[in-house]
């Protein structure tokens, strides 16, 4: 049930890639929308048969692969990689509607896409570590070249770097993989026997393996001061990959935070939980004012996502029940929230020829404007500054309820960045959509309603989740709750 996810997408990659050019020039595009709305239709069947109140790992298969140096085929999922797994399905199938019908390569581009959905599934349920390392890697060649070949005017810069901070990110994990298995003597990579051992290795070398992991998947979140390749790459990027950067690619780093830092040391998690706190606090105030800053819009959207990412880490930090569950909350809430703004700022380019927060006004215009997307772009950045009734609120208020008695200075800090949020995200609405329609963006293309279809999607999931977050809170906190029992309870100091 699960290889499906993986395999289907593979085998649909080298259909794309090498039937004949005359056979799937025209139809690559419709292919690959297909196998993917089939790929999240799947999983959301594979949701309706999940057990939320199942402690053990569900629908695992396992199949001897590598014995000689202890790779096992080994999948299964939880409460933690259920939500991140639908998400992937749903936004994939987004990006790929998304893309431009008359864009260059497509047998290519398609192929890259289907590579790119089969990494981050297989990373996701990957229950052996090289596995996972496997998959891991897996994505980042796709992505360079979607990057490379179908960004803007800077895109060979923008995907060297993120090629570069990436491959250091892999090569960390593989390193922290292979220390881990050599120092706790296990005989395999299978996750839940390294989970085991890892505990009865000494602190101090749980330590050094724990920091190996901040590190690696540090950068992939990316936290400060690991994020500088994130704004370059999103700006560059075409909108239905930063759809998927944003809402899918960034959840890889928190993922591995939680099951591989977390998961694997709590002990050594809990001694410097109080500096990851600190950082969150960072991550948070430093992506806010940058944002702040910034008058694309683009990358004002990609700062903030630095921002949100440490509410995550706040969570993860606290490792309280409520905590873990907001973690996983907020993953979720910043995937719908940060593709559906993604997806708005690229509408807005594509119809205007700017970014610029200087060039763009008055696009609410109900007669000359873009009012309909204007609209959406309100409701986006409310879920997004934590307005209530939006996804944006309950996974903050829970990230902040969890976080609190384990860290209240750094708590008060991070809710800071609420307000700043409010602040840079009103910069955006009042430079870009109110006041007199700018000169310079006039007769504007019409947004046919087939454009508006991801941006109803993802507005409908993020309001319907802000009124009724317990379907989400349901699906984790069993798994969670299963997490915080094997780790030191930070606030009250066991």
């Amino acid at each position: 049930m699960l290889s499906a996810l993986i395999l289907v997408p593979l085998l649909t990659a080298l259909v794309v890639g090498f039937l004949p050019t005359n056979l799937m020039a025209k139809g690559a595009r419709k292919v690959t929308l297909i196998v993917t709305s089939g790929l999240f239709i799947w999983s959301l069947v594979l949701l309706a048969q999940f057990n939320p109140s199942e402690i053990n790992f569900q629908f695992q298969e396992q199949l001897s692969w590598i014995e000689s140096i202890g790779l096992t085929y080994s999948l299964g999922i939880d409460g933690l990689s259920m939500p991140l797994l639908v998400l992937n399905g749903l936004l994939t199938a987004m990006a790929v509607y998304c893309s431009d019908e008359e864009l260059e390569r497509p047998r290519f581009y398609y192929t890259l896409i289907l590579l790119l959905n089969a990494g981050v599934a297989g990373a996701f349920l990957a229950q052996d570590l090289l596995l996972f390392f496997l998959f891991y890697e897996l994505e980042l060649i796709p992505l360079y070249l979607l990057i490379a070949i179908w960004g803007g005017k800077r895109r060979g810069y923008a995907a060297t770097k993120f090629l570069l901070y990436t491959a250091a990110s892999g090569a960390l994990v593989l390193a922290v993989f292979l220390g881990l298995v050599f120092l706790s003597g296990a005989n395999s990579f299978a996750y839940g026997n390294v989970q085991n051992l890892a505990s009865l290795l000494p602190v101090a070398r749980q330590l050094v393996l724990l920091g190996g992991i901040l590190i690696a998947f540090g950068i992939k979140i990316p936290l400060v001061p690991f994020h500088t390749w994130l704004p370059d790459a999103h700006v560059e990027a075409s909108t239905p990959i930063s759809m998927l950067l944003a809402g899918v690619l960034l959840k890889l780093g928190t993922y591995g935070l939680l099951r591989f830092g977390l998961g694997l040391f709590p002990e050594a998690w809990a001694i410097i939980a109080p500096w990851l706190a600190i950082w969150a606090v960072v991550s948070v105030l430093y992506g806010a004012f940058n944002a702040i800053a910034q008058r694309d819009m683009k990358k004002m959207v990609a700062f903030s996502s630095v921002a949100h990412m440490g509410y995550i880490l706040l969570a993860a930090a606290a490792a309280t029940s409520i905590s873990l569950v907001a973690a996983v909350m907020q993953m979720v809430s910043h995937g719908l929230i940060s593709a559906l703004l993604f997806f708005l700022v690229g509408v807005v380019y594509k119809k205007t020829g700017s970014r610029d927060l200087e060039v763009l006004n008055g696009l609410l215009n109900r007669e000359r404007g873009l009012p309909l997307i204007g609209s959406f772009m309100v409701l986006a950045v409310m879920a997004s500054a934590g307005i209530p009734g939006m996804v944006g609120f309950i996974s903050e208020f829970l990230v902040f309820r969890g976080s609190f008695p384990a860290f209240p200075v750094q708590t008060l800090l991070c809710m800071i960045g609420t307000v700043l949020t409010a602040v840079y995200f009103l910069i955006l609405l009042d430079r870009t959509f109110f006041g007199r329609l700018s000169a310079q963006v006039i007769n504007l293309p019409r947004v046919y309603w087939s454009e508006r279809i991801p941006a109803i999607v993802l507005a409908v999931l993020i309001v319907i989740f802000g009124i009724q977050p317990g379907w989400l809170v349901r699906l984790s906190e069993t798994t969670t709750a299963t997490m915080v029992t094997n780790s030191p309870t930070i606030a009250l100091g066991k």
